[in-house]
């Protein structure tokens, strides 16, 4: 392995002894980046990496702040595209990433990946996990109902009347997790919007389309019809992430709407589990639907950091073969720079196989101009739960946001 990923070199051993790498990531992919973190230590035993994770939204507010202070971790979770004020674009633009576009990990990376990775032709994140956002299912709880993965609107919504008919809800939702509120849009809109316009995100830059007057508003809508439906459980504005996790755990959830990587969360939780993910349908034709499907963990570097040679051996084993299966394998998720030894979970295939179909389409805030959208859209569907605006007020708000500078 050495002669084929520099990730897997071992360091020299430090003159000064042991050395402590810090690394913040995200609660999601806590199984994964144990993983990593374990193998990368057999490797390099003088480098103690400690991992501090945090839920994403705390992740998205602090990092920043902590960085600009001189405070911040050596390697970090970094969002691709730029979204949200821990995104690639809004750190570099602040000096807080340092440029990884020598790193051998570079050349191997697809160029699909690389406008979510890169600024002004220069890499600032390795790209670690492509993630798909779909319906997460316990196989069992799903047998239990008599029930299978719907294709179709129709099917999705009579299995909701078919979970609650055997006491269950079919999805778990925990909107008191900020960022949980926006997966179900996600879902929904990857096929009421992209289906039909997959040029969407361009002709928003061009000012030639709008929230209000796309297949946003057909998306919201049908989220409200799921909740009116009772498609989850009471009081999801009260219910957290880990609650949600809890409820598919312990079976009075069939499933839930969330990345991929939950799936190595559930399995934690409930080994027994047998898992399955699939997209979620927004209409009647099966052919319509789309897939969210993107880069989703990436890690930056902190120029400031004493300890640059440790910090680039972690983000090279990052972003090494072994160090991508290893990741992926743990978190169910694939690989975000492909190689040929990594074995597919049999959970994610439909991701994998949407991947290779081309019938995924971008994570939603991967492509806006803005932090501000991300947050407004997270407001809007609270106050969409709690009855303080209508479909209208959050698509205007949206639109709003979006035409914010950075």
């Amino acid at each position: 392995m050495a002669t084929t990923t520099i990730g897997c070199v071992p360091l020299d051993p430090s003159p000064d002894g042991p050395v402590a790498l810090s690394v913040r990531a995200s609660i999601t992919d806590k199984s994964a980046m144990d993983a990593v973190v374990d193998e990368f230590h057999s490797l390099n035993p003088d480098v103690h990496v400690t991992v501090e994770f945090a839920d994403a939204g705390a992740l998205q507010q602090e990092l920043p702040g902590e960085l600009r202070s001189g405070e911040g971790p050596d390697v970090f979770t970094v969002w691709p595209g730029s979204g949200n004020p821990a995104s690639v674009s809004a750190l570099e633009h602040d000096n807080l990433l340092e440029n990884l576009s020598i790193r051998r990990f570079n050349r191997a990376m697809p160029m699909g990946v690389k406008p979510v990775t890169d600024v002004h032709s220069s890499t600032f994140a390795v790209p670690v996990t492509f993630s798909g956002i779909g319906m997460v299912y316990s196989m069992g709880a799903l047998d239990a109902i008599g029930g299978t993965p719907p294709r179709t609107w129709t099917e999705l919504l009579t299995l909701c009347d078919r979970a609650r008919d055997h006491g269950k809800i079919l999805f778990a939702l925990g909107n008191a997790t900020p960022w949980v509120t926006q997966l179900i849009t996600y879902a929904l809109v990857a096929t009421t919007v992209y289906a039909d316009e997959p040029d969407f995100d361009q002709n928003m830059e061009l000012g030639k389309e709008t929230f209000a007057s796309s297949g946003w508003r057909t998306a919201l809508r049908k989220y409200m019809e799921m909740e009116e439906r009772g498609c989850f459980n009471a009081d999801p504005l009260d219910t957290t992430y880990e609650e949600t996790l809890d409820q598919v755990a312990t079976g009075r959830a069939v499933g839930v709407v969330q990345v991929a990587s939950v799936l190595s969360e559930l399995r934690a939780a409930a080994p027994g589990l047998t898992l399955r993910m699939t997209a979620l349908p927004a209409t009647d034709d099966p052919d319509d639907t789309r897939m969210p499907g993107a880069v989703s963990a990436a890690y930056g570097l902190n120029p400031d950091t004493p300890h640059r040679k440790e910090a680039l051996a972690f983000i090279d084993f990052l972003g090494s073969a072994r160090g991508q299966n290893l990741y992926n394998r743990s978190g169910a998720t694939l690989p975000a720079i492909p190689n040929a030894s990594f074995t597919v979970d049999p959970a994610i295939r439909e991701v994998a196989e949407r991947q290779k179909a081309g019938t995924t389409v971008p994570f939603m805030d991967q492509r806006w101009p803005n932090s501000a959208v991300q947050r407004t859209h997270f407001a809007q569907v609270e106050a969409l739960f709690s009855g303080t605006t209508d479909i209208g007020g959050a698509l205007a708000a949206l639109d709003e946001a979006y035409r914010e500078r950075p």
